[in-house]
């Protein structure tokens, strides 16, 4: 039998999750689930899982109409008897809660508060359009407005002082250290010159397999959101620290069984994961940068910048990073980059330059 691949793994494992968290919600969420499935991720989901969880329990927990319910008692018909008063009352409740799960307080961002807002939207959405409620109060409930906040990334001397140190931030170490550093910085090298050199999401990373490299044409086989195929390409340099990994480092490794095929590994000989990439890169940024946390999504968004700023092309930007609304990559790069409007300043000369002393003169004149 075929082992099947990253990806089919994390779509199982996150459907048994999705399956998992339904049994804790009313009967008829089910009908939901399905209905968004072919437009929705099972990441995205899952977090409307969680989401939907938590309004049941404000309205068991807020609403003296079901003070007396479980969540597994909610009626689809019960939507109809929300009003966009305890909507409103819903979104100043998601600022400090009380998990029911955890048992302490929790907060929300106020991207927090929007996300869950997003989610019951859909939620009376998918009900509303097919005629099993009567009404859709989250359409007369204001969404909260999110703030602007700084996009953070590395200008091109501190990428340079990244890889820098990746590749020589250990020479002064000795001993346990120095062994750990050596056994790991081909591999460290690799990661982080590719998210810099493609921009590639960490979980695609993660889920690349040694075949997934082509060197005859310096491109990555990638299976991207809403499982869509692509071929990603690369530059010189990626190729070079991907070349010194493969052939040094990992040919040393024998990995656990079932994932002999991943490009990259744990020091468990397994498939590298998410979580061990962020923190590969939270180590070094933070010698490099202190200042600034850096993450996978950080290197990201350097490489997105770097590049619109280079070609001046954001369908090309969005193409490459995988985004399917070329919106968003205007939102995230072009609107941070003020390079080329910065460069339109003077271009369009209004007048002629005129001499402080021919300006004297006329003024004389009159």
């Amino acid at each position: 039998m075929q082992q099947p691949t990253y990806d089919e793994q994390i779509t199982m494992k996150n459907e048994m999750k999705l399956r998992e968290l339904c049994a804790g919600l009313p009967a008829f969420c089910k009908e939901f689930f399905r209905g968004i499935e072919p437009t929705t991720s099972s990441r995205t989901r899952i977090a409307y899982a969680y989401d939907l969880r938590v309004f049941f329990h404000f309205l068991i927990d807020e609403n003296p109409a079901y003070r007396n319910y479980s969540v597994l008692d909610f009626k689809v018909s019960d939507l109809d008897k929300i009003e966009s008063v305890d909507l409103e009352e819903y979104m100043e409740y998601l600022k400090v809660y009380i998990s029911e799960e955890q048992h302490k307080h929790m907060q929300n961002t106020e991207q927090g508060v929007f996300r869950k807002m997003s989610a019951l939207r859909s939620f009376y959405g998918y009900f509303y359009k097919r005629q099993l409620i009567e009404k859709n109060p989250t359409l007369l409930v204001d969404m909260p407005k999110i703030r602007e906040k700084e996009i953070i990334r590395l200008e091109a001397d501190e990428v340079a002082s990244l890889l820098d140190f990746v590749e020589h931030g250990g020479d002064h170490l000795t001993g346990r250290k120095r062994a750990y550093y050596e056994k790991t910085k081909e591999r460290d090298l690799a990661i982080i010159t590719l998210l810099l050199g493609t921009g590639i999401r960490v979980s695609e990373l993660v889920g690349l397999n040694i075949d997934d490299v082509d060197f005859r044409n310096n491109g990555l086989h990638l299976i991207r959101k809403g499982r869509k195929e692509m071929t990603v390409y690369f530059g010189n340099e990626v190729a070079d620290a991907l070349e010194q990994y493969i052939e040094g480092s990992r040919k040393l490794i024998i990995p656990k069984e079932g994932h002999e095929d991943a490009l990259f590994y744990s020091m468990q000989r397994r498939r590298i994961g998410v979580q061990a990439v962020q923190n590969l890169v939270k180590k070094y940024a933070k010698e490099v940068t202190p200042l600034k946390k850096i993450t996978p999504h950080k290197l990201r968004s350097t490489y997105g910048t770097a590049l619109y700023q280079e070609t001046d092309d954001i369908y090309l930007v969005a193409e490459v990073l995988g985004h399917s609304d070329v919106n968003t990559t205007r939102k995230h790069y072009a609107a941070m980059s003020d390079t080329r409007r910065r460069q339109a300043a003077g271009k369009v000369v209004l007048r002629e330059s005129v001499s402080h002393d021919s300006t004297n003169n006329n003024s004389k004149n009159l």
